[in-house]
């Protein structure tokens, strides 16, 4: 895996130059091929540890794909380098969000799933930073276009975000609301949101936000659920929540 960086211009102005994403790890599905899920990773980690978790599901029906972040300099770690989906300085609905970066993942995303057969439900999953990179690919799947305009080409079916945030929440209603299509895509994409009541890293109130704002934009088939005492992390009744919401949201057939 290599990459780069961004680095600081004259005055102060920033030159970002091209980041690689890292590897992409592949779990095939062990019965009838019925759903892809592209499957991103928290900060800091890896496609690797993703498929680990993935791969002994009770869903033989899906193909999870389980991507790699670049790895980049983060604000919010004084800038030290970790594999990030986008750059992020606070959690916070005012603070600055790294459209660019975001776009950029969030374009990688659909172009591994651009490939799949159209017979195939799609959709897009992940845990803490990733969880927020596929909320924000909601975001452009219902507007019908990235952050900077760029029309966004994947029909997605599913999201899932566990322990994450919302990127751009501020804005979200207004260009939901601003077009009939991308209120109509809104109201039909399922979204399952969990989040911990003692998460130390991503707070329970930027869930709690997210479930929100996006509800507030015309999101109606959101599931928002809570776990009592739960950290920064998934157990196992978290997983079962997702495998039984996947599996009544895409119709997978035979795979419980």
């Amino acid at each position: 895996m290599s990459y780069s960086s961004s680095s600081v211009g004259s005055g102060s102005q920033t030159v970002r130059r091209q980041l690689e994403f890292g590897r992409t790890y592949v779990v095939k599905p062990k019965g009838k091929h019925q759903a892809t899920i592209v499957w991103l990773h928290g900060l800091g980690d890896n496609g690797s540890s993703s498929s680990q978790l993935l791969e002994n599901l009770p869903l033989p029906n899906i193909k999870w794909i389980c991507p790699t972040a670049p790895t980049r300099p983060v604000a919010l770690l004084g800038g030290f380098p970790r594999t990030a989906w986008f750059d992020v300085a606070e959690l916070s609905e005012d603070g600055p969000d790294d459209i660019e970066g975001l776009d950029s993942s969030v374009a990688h995303i659909a172009k591994l799933l651009s490939t799949e057969p159209s017979d195939i439900n799609l959709g897009i999953g992940g845990f803490s930073m990733g969880a927020a990179a596929a909320l924000y690919s909601a975001s452009c799947y219902a507007q019908g276009r990235y952050g900077n305009g760029n029309p966004y080409p994947i029909n997605l079916r599913a999201i899932v975000g566990l322990s994450g945030w919302l990127p751009c929440s501020g804005s979200l209603r207004n260009q939901i609301q601003s077009s009939h299509e991308a209120a109509r895509r809104a109201a039909f994409l399922p979204i399952l949101l969990c989040h911990g009541t003692s998460d130390d890293i991503v707070p329970f109130k930027h869930g709690e936000n997210s479930s929100y704002f996006l509800s507030s934009a015309g999101f109606r088939y959101l599931t928002f659920k809570t776990y009592e005492g739960l950290g920064h992390y998934t157990v196992p009744k978290e997983m079962e929540e997702v495998c039984n919401w996947l599996h009544s949201m895409l119709g997978l057939k035979g795979s419980r």
